[in-house]
């Protein structure tokens, strides 16, 4: 057999894998790369299957060097465009609920190799043992519609792989949302909740879902600087008919409610944490929630006593300090102005660097800030040399907004 006979034969082995995979429902998703053809600054494309007015299409994300560009197409011609894209491409991965295949290609011969997919029969086994028990310590519904056009489960409501720590994730910090909801006092009028940098609206989707699902209508926002987020999401809450969730464009100087309850604001950068953090106190929120990142504003100004100096020789620890005393400074501002406060590990390191949550819960008996704990911050500022905090300024009326509500 000719060596062009034999890739004809590998990539149809492939095609063929990809249309069952497709007529199964156990297609995942797949990824087109070393792109040779028109269109300029190519990298890679990925496909999958999403709902799309309750009709399942071909979502293919077209990665360039400087931008991402998403296009649908119908199934019907799902197989014609992989085809067609294969022609262009050196390489080719379908991954599958049970197995991956790779289709290489060079000028010479095509070569396809397939694997067993042993973590998902794993996670499927698992599944299947455990099913019942592990359902009951969910608190996002997996059959939740509003989980498919967010990528996170295929159109029989079931996890896709790569999105496994996502929904990790996920359940964590509704799990969080809930242990704090029980500690605050119940409003006599409806829950008024805000996320700042909401993005895609993975956590503020589940929280009105969640919410909704207790018996409660509140009302939740989400805020992203990015107009293209903010139309994506508005379409799902159509789609999901989620009538009183809704996305604004802006950030934290922009959107300006005139009450909320809850404050969320997960991985704003820098000092946008802080100014989301003087939102919640400054409106008497009821709950903060945080996950800061890019502690940028200390570091500079840091002098730190001598006896550090042989441990901050090594970098690491340089920022982790500057991080530490930032996050110290916020979470003793939230208690000094009435709030039981507590820092922790959100989700483990390996699902993300970004893991450490600031969670206040307002008290009842606060009357005003308390001088012994302000008194902790000043005393601590000097042992470090710090002039200035973007939190303490804000809440002393000494700052003025600007360049804030960013997000890395």
């Amino acid at each position: 057999m000719s060596q062009l006979a034999s890739s004809f034969i590998q990539e149809q082995q492939f095609l063929d894998a990809f249309q069952q995979a497709i007529e199964t429902q156990s297609f995942d998703r797949i990824i087109l790369s070393q792109y040779k053809g028109e269109l300029e600054h190519l990298e890679k494309i990925t496909l999958r299957v999403i709902l799309l007015q309750d009709q399942p299409v071909l979502s293919g994300l077209y990665r360039y060097k400087t931008q991402d560009v998403t296009k649908n197409y119908p199934l019907a011609e799902a197989q014609q465009l992989i085809q067609d894209l294969l022609a262009h491409c050196k390489q080719a991965n379908l991954f599958t609920r049970t197995e991956e295949l790779q289709l290489k290609k060079n000028k010479k011969k095509a070569m396809l190799t397939v694997t067993k997919n042993q973590a998902a029969a794993k996670s499927q086994t698992l599944e299947h043992q455990q099913g019942h028990d592990r359902a009951k310590h969910r608190y996002v519904d997996q059959d939740s519609y509003f989980l498919q056009p967010l990528g996170i489960t295929d159109n029989k409501a079931q996890i896709i792989p790569s999105m496994a720590r996502k929904w990790k994730q996920i359940n964590k910090f509704v799990e969080i949302f809930s242990g704090a909801l029980d500690q605050i006092t119940a409003q006599a009028h409806t829950l008024r909740v805000v996320d700042f940098g909401s993005g895609k609206g993975y956590l503020t989707f589940a929280l009105y879902d969640y919410l909704a699902k207790q018996g409660q209508t509140p009302f939740v926002t989400g805020v992203e600087l990015n107009p293209k987020m903010v139309e994506f999401c508005q379409k799902v809450v159509q789609a999901s008919q989620f009538t009183q969730l809704d996305f604004f464009q802006g950030d934290v100087r922009t959107y300006q409610p005139e009450h909320l309850d809850v404050m969320i604001a997960l991985h704003a950068c820098d000092v946008a944490t802080d100014f989301a953090i003087h939102t919640g106190i400054r409106l008497n929120a009821q709950m903060i929630m945080c996950a800061p990142c890019c502690h940028k504003e200390l570091r500079p100004q840091m002098q730190s006593p001598s006896v550090l100096k042989p441990m901050l020789q090594f970098g690491i620890h340089a920022g982790q300090q500057a991080e530490m005393l930032t996050d110290t400074i916020r979470a003793l501002l939230l208690k000094a102005y009435g709030y039981e406060t507590k820092v922790f590990e959100f989700v483990a390191l390996e699902h993300t660097s970004k893991n450490k949550m600031i969670l206040a819960t307002k008290r009842q008996d606060f009357e005003a800030p308390d001088q012994a704990v302000l008194a902790q911050i000043v005393a601590l500022k000097q042992m470090y040399g710090i002039q200035k905090h973007s939190l303490e300024l804000l809440l002393n009326h000494q700052w003025d907004q600007q360049n804030i509500g960013e997000k890395c």
